[in-house]
């Protein structure tokens, strides 16, 4: 009976190995990719055109920059891993098996956003470590981290959400081009104007009130909140936002898997 209660567990844990093994498979270019990317960033921004720059809370550009532009990774990583995971397995008939594994469809959402968010984990950690460096050399310190809880909790729940959004557009989308569309047109404006390079206080009073409607400007500044124990709202109130965020991309994602279901992957 412990084995039959237990059989589900590891169907889970098989599906979200594959997850895995997918994109560690490609690790360049799901890793050393976004690698290089973060480096031209902290390089152009935070060295060449940070010491120009002073912000009202204190702290250095360069390290303002780098909480950012670690969600940034997170919040990109996870979404590419579960979209390309769910249109690559319509297009090879992948998804078909997933019909007949002893999951739940909230069991295989989990799954597979676990999965995008260990990805964005990943490249979220190398992104810190390659900040720190730069930290190092630039200021002479490194960035200690302020309030671990708050920075696991908002990198966790932007990872998964972004997940989640990952695969209710890759079931919607017909064509890779529709996918990137969302993601080139949607996504990555909301990331970049959600504070990654900015703090909002410098901006038009109208722009401010403008910004507070973008969701990933309450993940991006409690995981700055996280690291450096400044941000730009309150932090009380992005964890709500960005709790009441997670929930509407986790029914958002089942109820794209759900009518998935009773149609072709």
């Amino acid at each position: 009976m412990t084995e039959v209660k237990l059989y589900p567990w590891r169907a889970f844990w098989t599906l979200y190995r594959r997850e895995m093994l997918r994109f560690l498979k490609v690790i360049v270019q799901t890793v050393f990719t976004p690698l290089i990317n973060s480096t031209l960033y902290l390089l152009i921004f935070g060295v060449s055109l940070g010491a120009n720059i002073k912000l009202d809370s204190g702290v250095s550009y360069l390290a303002f920059l780098i909480p950012g532009l670690v969600m940034m990774g997170v919040l990109n990583n996870a979404f590419q891993n579960s979209s390309s995971s769910i249109v690559s397995g319509r297009f090879s008939g992948d998804l078909e098996d997933l019909k007949v594994v002893p999951l739940t469809p909230q069991m295989i959402l989990w799954a597979m956003a676990v999965g995008g968010l260990s990805r964005g984990l990943l490249v979220g950690l190398i992104t810190y470590l390659v900040g720190e460096v730069f930290r190092y050399t630039q200021d002479g310190v490194l960035t200690s981290v302020v309030h671990p809880f708050y920075l696991l909790f908002f990198l966790s729940v932007g990872g998964l959400a972004f997940a989640m959004i990952g695969i209710s557009i890759a079931f919607w989308a017909k064509t890779f081009d529709q996918m990137s569309a969302v993601s080139s047109f949607v996504l990555l404006p909301l990331i970049y104007l959600g504070g990654v390079f900015f703090s909002i206080h410098g901006l038009h009073p109208f722009w401010q009130a403008l910004a507070h409607f973008n969701p990933v400007l309450y993940l991006i500044n409690g995981v700055r909140y996280g690291v450096l124990g400044v941000s730009d709202v309150d932090v009380l109130t992005a964890a709500v936002v960005s709790l009441a965020g997670l929930l509407f991309c986790f029914f958002l994602a089942l109820r794209s898997l759900h009518s998935a279901s009773y149609s072709r992957w």
